[in-house]
Parts: C-alpha cells; sequence; structure tokens
C-alpha cells in the first residue's frame, strides 16, 4: 500500500518518509550518562552521530514520569491534549486511585495509528506491558502492517492482538526479568530484526529505566548498558534509518548523605493541618514497578477538602526547604499544559535530591537495595535530542521530547 504524500496528527504534519523513521526512547537518560560513556570510548556509534548529525538538549513534559512522556512521543502533543497526565489517576467522583494503562484515558490518537491509517508499516516494541495497548492504539493487526508487543509479555504474543505471534521465539531470545537491563536489551534487538525483515515505515522503540534507577552515570551497570545500545544502535544506523535518539526524562540521586532516600511526606503534614484523611496526595509515578523506586518521585498533586483554604496551604507548602515549586491547579495546568480535569488542587515538586511520599508507612522501600534514584520534577526535565542526520532543530526550551517524530519523519523523507 502506498503511504499518502504527509500524515497529520493532532494538527501536526508529518511527510511520509523514504525510510524507515525511528524515534528512540531512552527512558530515564539523564544526558550525563551518554556523556560519560562517550568519554570513555563505550558509544563510538553515537559520538559519531552526535558529530555528524544534530545533538541538541530537550525538554520533557511535566511531570517527568514514564507515561506522559511516552504518550506525548506516540502523540506530538502535551498531555493536555493526549489527557495522560501519570501513571495514576485519582477520580474524586468515585474516590479511587487507578493505573492509567487503559486506552479510555487516551484522548487523542497516535502518530503511529495516523500513519497506519495512512498505509504505513508501523512497528512498536516496548519494555513494560503498562504501555503497550496505549501505544498501540488505533492499530488493527489483520493486514501485516502493525505490530505492537512489549519484551515483558514477549512470549504470550498473538498475531490477532500483537501483529505478531510469540515474538521471544521469533527474536530467539528469552523472555527477560521486568527487573533488568535485558529487557530494554529484546526492545533493540527486536528493533533490528524488524528493520531487516519486516520494514516498517515507522518505529518506536520505548525501554525501562531499571538500570538508571539503580547505577549512576559513572557505575559499571550503566555503563555496561549505554554499551549495549551503542551496539544496537550501529546497527539500526547502517541499515539506513532516519533515528531520533531521546528519552522520557532524567534521572537524580534522591537520597542524604548515608544513603537513605530523602522524602518528604505530605500526606502525613496535611493529615496534621487539616484533619487525617481530609486532603489526598496522589504521586503520579506510582505503577506496579516499585522495586526501584519505591513510588517516590518529585511530582505530587493534592486533593484539597471543600472549605479549606488552599492559598495558606499553598504557602506552607513553599515554605518547606524541600519544595522547589507549589503551584494552584491553575496556574499547573497552564506552566505544563495538563489535562484541567486530571490534577488536583495543586501541584508539588521538589528539590534536585528530594522526592515527595504520602505517609512514611505507606511506603514499602524494603527492596530499594541502592541509593535511590529518581525523577518526576524540572530537575530531571532536560534530556538529550539527538538525530543521525544533519537537520535545522532548535534547542530547549522550545525543543520537547515530542517533538522526535516531527523530526525522525523529516529526516527519513531527504
Amino acid at each position: 500500500m502506498t503511504i499518502q504524500t504527509e500524515v497529520t496528527a493532532n494538527d501536526r504534519t508529518y511527510p511520509a518518509p523514504k525510510t524507515c523513521a525511528i524515534a528512540i526512547c531512552l527512558d530515564g537518560c539523564e544526558p550525563e550518562y551518554l556523556d560519560v560513556a562517550i568519554a570513555e570510548g563505550l558509544m563510538p556509534n553515537l559520538k559519531r552521530m552526535r558529530a555528524a548529525g544534530t545533538d541538541r538538549l530537550a525538554h520533557s513534559v511535566i511531570p517527568s514520569f514514564t507515561n506522559p512522556n511516552n504518550l506525548s512521543i506516540a502523540t506530538g502533543r502535551p498531555p493536555a491534549v493526549h489527557g495522560i497526565c501519570g501513571n495514576y489517576l485519582y477520580d474524586p467522583e468515585t474516590g479511587e486511585e487507578v493505573m492509567m494503562n487503559d486506552v479510555r484515558f487516551l484522548r487523542a490518537p497516535t502518530i503511529f495509528s495516523r500513519f497506519y491509517e495512512a498505509g504505513a508499516r508501523v512497528a512498536v516494541v516496548t519494555a513494560k506491558d503498562k504501555l503497550r495497548a496505549l501505544l498501540g492504539a488505533g492499530l488493527r493487526f489483520d493486514e501485516d502492517r502493525a505490530i505492537a508487543f512489549s519484551s515483558e509479555r514477549s512470549g504470550t504474543t498473538t498475531k490477532a492482538e500483537h501483529g505478531i505471534d510469540m515474538a521471544s521465539d521469533w527474536l530467539g531470545m528469552p523472555v527477560p526479568e521486568v527487573y533488568s537491563a535485558g529487557l530494554s536489551e529484546f526492545v533493540f534487538a527486536a528493533g533490528v530484526k524488524l528493520l531487516k525483515e519486516w520494514a516498517p515505515d515507522v518505529m518506536y522503540l520505548s525501554t525501562t529505566d531499571y538500570i538508571q534507577h539503580k547505577f549512576a552515570p559513572d557505575e559499571q551497570g550503566a555503563k555496561d548498558f549505554y554499551a549495549m545500545f551503542d551496539r544496537y544502535l550501529g546497527e539500526l544506523d547502517a541499515l539506513g534509518a532516519a533515528i531520533v535518539v531521546t528519552a522520557d526524562h532524567g534521572m537524580k540521586p534522591k537520597h542524604d548523605d548515608m544513603g537513605e532516600p530523602a522524602v518528604i511526606y505530605v500526606q502525613d503534614l496535611m493529615d496534621e493541618w487539616l484533619g487525617k484523611d481530609a486532603a489526598r496526595v496522589i504521586l503520579p509515578i506510582t505503577d506496579p514497578y516499585v522495586v526501584h523506586h519505591g513510588a517516590l518521585g518529585s511530582f505530587a498533586t493534592a486533593y484539597l477538602p471543600k472549605g479549606a483554604d488552599r492559598a495558606d496551604i499553598i504557602a506552607r507548602l513553599k515554605a518547606l526547604p524541600q519544595m522547589l515549586e507549589v503551584l494552584t491547579k491553575e496556574e499547573a495546568v497552564a506552566a505544563y499544559e495538563l489535562p484541567v480535569d486530571r490534577i488536583g488542587d495543586l501541584t508539588m515538586i521538589s528539590t534536585v535530591n528530594m522526592t515527595i511520599g504520602t505517609s512514611a508507612h505507606r511506603h514499602d522501600l524494603a527492596a530499594l537495595k541502592e541509593p535511590l534514584r529518581s525523577h518526576g520534577g524540572l530537575t530531571e526535565q532536560e534530556v538529550p535530542f539527538i538525530v543521525n542526520r544533519v537537520l535545522e532543530v532548535p534547542n530547549a526550551p522550545k525543543l520537547r521530547n515530542f517533538d522526535a517524530f516531527f523530526y525522525a519523519t523529516r529526516a527519513a523523507a531527504l
């Protein structure tokens, strides 16, 4: 099937690629990881891409968490458009806290679905299955033009639901452990094989930040990960794809000098100020995979009880040295392009080495084996944005990580 000359998705136009347009989301890739690995000679392919192509820094969306940023990259738009403003949602009408993994929460079509409708072959490979349904929304798998699966569930994929039967057998790799670098390596290996054998027009590869939560940039585990990635990146580049490498968010140390998690428990403060459980503090980082972060990040939102003095609560929060920024709902919606009906009465962002928790007894930190590293705030907003072609691309803050396919398709159309 011939692809249309150009494709429109959410009021942005994307040219039809002449070669495969790939966006790679390196989950949690603080720019320092790349700088250290390149300086030590571990990423010759990326070093060459930076020198011969386009090397920039971009800003992620806030909160700088996985789901909002992956869906922003997938739609080319901020959360106010696509509706996914966290990994986790509180519905004041029902009093329920639920994961935002279901397609019913998505309010905009993905770039992938629009390219598919225009006749393109589309491939999406993610590390964790929590994103697969959202990223695959609008794709149909009955015409051999769409594939969407996760490393995590690669042993049970079907042609009807994912566009491919038993992806792990097809790739010749076992299903990786969730908490491993192998979960991301599976994504890269699948991307290379898909490019060689299936020839997608548009492909998205999205990893997990397990390694980045676990290792600082100068630690061996991180160096090994980026050396591994560079080998696959070289293969993708050699196959002629137009590639954008970016990230959903950065990553910072969030612990004290003793290696203990640095946390301010805001639900406990609200209980003290307003009465027990009168307010509700929501941590949008919350997801089923808490071993590496303990549901502790640098962004939170709070729902206040009727009649509460919001200005007084905000003033008290702003006075705390652990807080970098506290905004009203209206200010947060304007500043960060968030959906007004999916955040609380106020938002909080902690300082660079601090996280926000609910109540001390609600966080099980026993699984944290290393000093806490996490994300979510403004200090994790800066991410790499590297293209293996020479293009006119602005820098941050104008350049956003969700411009990835805007530039990948332009590079692929040259």
